[in-house]
Parts: structure tokens; C-alpha cells; sequence
């Protein structure tokens, strides 16, 4: 389908989409998850093309991707452990559809979608005297799919973060295919993508001549302080690791309105491997320090990408609405469109009255809003 961000699309019905999976509930590798077949005859957005993304499971860069989008839609977890990650859904060009004219900007009405999703239900099952049985077979492999075999009695799930490696392959960073696909997509503008390699270009200058990156660092803040810009975001915190670094308890829940400190506020918690008790302050939240926005989530259950456990923080974080990786200085990686949500220590926010400002997470994001 070749789709582009911001096109209009259908989710098939169940019976199509259950054609396509295989024993194993998958798609060339990628699974299919339970949830999503809530969406099915639903109208929605594509938010970015998932030409490419980012492996979080064993973390050696980026990843290419075939014929995959991600919609205005993110995992809820609740067949995975309650997980609170809320991740981007990846869906295969052949899960969805163009919609029948004429074009709507919006979902269909919920009647007229149910009354069609069934027309098409109807008409699957009777395509051939295996259709039924191989559907309920699909259903039930996509069903079991979301947990791995247990052996020593801890629950391990399974769901399309885990098996990233399965349905991607490598991506050289320097492959310059990706980026005209991130323009062509319409994931990513020309300015964007001119920020992006002027501070890789100055990020690799740096590498090479190390002993004046000092120097090269507050140059480059005096220009984006001239231009309006956001300073150097790889500063290192100077607590000594192991020695423990300041924390507070403020409670945060879902709509509270709350203030990023400033970046060299945050850094003063965090120890020379730029964390926080573990939590690590990451190059893609400085943009949003000294911003304002609404807590989405206090965070304590995640699913442990590498193992499938369910794990639980020792100490909580939360999430903000409209914060997320935006890859704009993310390392070998740049512009991938997973959009994974950003976790921030209470420690690094402070809690703001109602009313006190409008948050930076209500404001336009430039059409971005999964």
C-alpha cells in the first residue's frame, strides 16, 4: 500500500486478518496481539510508516522493517502483566485497508461499522470448506502467543516488543535509504531532518577531536541559546556511581499538571553514568526540560523487553502526555518512529497548581499524537 503518515486507513475484519497469520499467530515474524482485534473495522490515522526501529531487546541499533505502519494507537497491557510501557502497535499493510468512499476524516459510525465488519465476517467463513477451522486455529495461536512456555514457574510474556529481532533485520546507520524514506513517508520534514545530522555531524566531530569538546560544547550552547535552541543534551550528571543520588516522593496521578526542571537541575541528581537509582536520563528528555505538561501515568509495571518478565520499580516513575522519544539525537538511530514513552523521576518535575499554564503536551505537536 506504500502508506504515508497522516493516511486515512481501515483495519480489515477479524476473518481477513486471521487469514493471514500463521501457526504461530504471526505475520513474517511479527505477532499479532488480542487487543488489536478490538480496532478491526475501525477508521484511524497512520501516525508514521515503521520502515525502520529502534531494538530495545538487544540493543545493537537500528532495524529495517518491511511493509508495516504504526497508527494513532498504543498498547494497553492488559494481556501482558499490566504492563504501563504503552508502546506503539506495529500493523502490517495487510491488516488494513483503504476505507470505502466516500473518504471520511474520522472513524466510521459504530452502526454502520459493526453492520459492515459482520457482511465481511459472513462472506470470510464461507471461502472454502477450511476457512472456519483455520480461523479458530489462527485465533487460538494468537491467543496463546502472548505467553512463552513456562519452566521455572515465572510468567514470560510474549508481545511485538519482545520478538523485535524476529521480524526485523539490521539497518546500518549510514544506509541512506532510510532517510529519504523517513521525507518521502512524510515521518520526518526537511528541517527536522537538517537538525538532526547538523548535531550528528557535531556529535562525531567531537569523538574525533576529544580533548576540545569542552570547548566545542559551550560553543554550541551559545548558539542555540542565540537561536532559541536546546543546549548540548549528552552532559554527564557528577555524582560518583554508587553513591546514592537525591530523590522525592511527590505523588504524582494521572492529570496532575507538572513543570521539567531545568537541565542543569536534573543533572545535579544524577551520577556520572547519568542516572537516577538506576533510571536512566536519557539525551531525547532534554528537550522538554522547563516544560510543562500533564502526568498520563504513575508508572511501576513494565515488561522486561529482554526476558518477558513483568517487573515492578523499586522506585516509581511517571509518564507525560506528548512525551516521548523523538529520536532527534538517539545514536545510530535517528528519526525512528517508535516513539516510546519517556520515564522521568519525580525527583526531576515539580508539581504545578490548576490552571497555572497551558501544557506543552496540549499545544500542536505538529500532527504527531499517537
Amino acid at each position: 500500500m506504500r502508506l504515508r503518515a497522516g493516511d486515512l486507513v481501515e483495519v480489515r475484519s477479524k476473518e481477513e486478518i486471521l487469514g493471514t497469520l500463521d501457526a504461530g499467530g504471526c505475520l513474517e515474524g511479527l505477532p499479532f496481539m488480542p487487543q488489536m482485534f478490538r480496532y478491526c473495522g475501525e477508521r484511524f490515522r497512520v501516525y508514521k510508516r515503521a520502515h525502520k526501529t529502534c531494538n530495545t531487546v538487544t540493543e545493537t541499533g537500528g532495524r529495517r522493517m518491511a511493509n508495516a505502519v504504526h497508527l494513532e494507537l498504543r498498547c494497553d497491557g492488559e494481556e501482558y502483566g499490566g504492563c504501563q510501557a504503552a508502546c506503539l502497535i506495529f500493523w502490517k499493510e495487510a491488516w488494513l485497508r483503504a476505507p470505502d468512499p466516500p473518504d471520511r476524516t474520522d472513524r466510521t459510525d459504530r452502526t454502520d461499522r459493526t453492520d459492515r465488519t459482520d457482511r465481511t465476517d459472513r462472506t470470510d467463513r464461507t471461502d472454502g470448506p477450511d476457512g472456519p477451522d483455520r480461523s479458530r486455529l489462527a485465533e487460538q495461536a494468537v491467543q496463546r502467543g502472548t505467553r512463552y512456555p513456562q519452566g521455572d514457574g515465572e510468567a514470560r510474556y510474549r508481545c511485538q516488543a519482545t520478538e523485535l529481532p524476529n521480524y526485523t533485520t539490521f539497518l546500518w546507520w549510514w544506509d541512506p535509504r532510510q532517510y529519504l524514506e523517513d521525507f518521502i513517508s512524510g515521518n520526518a520534514s526537511l528541517k527536522s531532518m537538517a537538525g538532526g545530522f547538523a548535531y550528528a555531524g557535531f556529535f562525531l566531530a567531537c569523538r574525533f577531536v576529544k580533548p576540545l569538546s569542552p570547548l566545542l560544547h559551550r560553543l554550541y550552547d551559545r548558539y542555540q541559546l542565540a537561536v532559541g535552541g536546546i543546549p548540548f543534551p549528552r552532559y554527564r550528571g557528577t555524582i560518583p556511581v554508587g553513591e546514592p543520588t537525591p530523590a522525592s516522593d511527590l505523588n504524582l496521578q494521572p492529570g496532575e499538571l507538572v513543570r521539567v526542571k531545568p537541565y542543569p537541575e536534573i543533572l545535579a541528581t544524577l551520577d556520572t553514568s547519568n542516572r537516577n537509582r538506576g533510571l536512566y536520563f536519557d539525551a531525547e528528555l532534554v528537550p522538554y526540560c522547563g516544560g510543562t505538561y500533564r502526568v498520563r501515568t504513575r508508572l511501576t509495571t513494565f515488561l522486561d523487553e529482554r526476558t518477558g518478565a513483568v517487573r515492578t520499580l523499586k522506585t516509581p516513575a511517571v509518564i507525560l502526555e506528548g512525551v516521548w522519544c523523538r529520536s532527534r539525537y538517539s545514536d545510530c538511530r535517528l528519526f525512528c518512529p517508535r516513539s516510546i514513552y519517556s520515564w522521568w523521576r519525580e525527583v526531576w518535575l515539580e508539581r504545578l497548581p490548576e490552571g497555572t499554564a497551558t501544557p506543552a503536551s496540549e499545544l500542536p505537536q505538529g500532527g504527531e499524537s499517537p
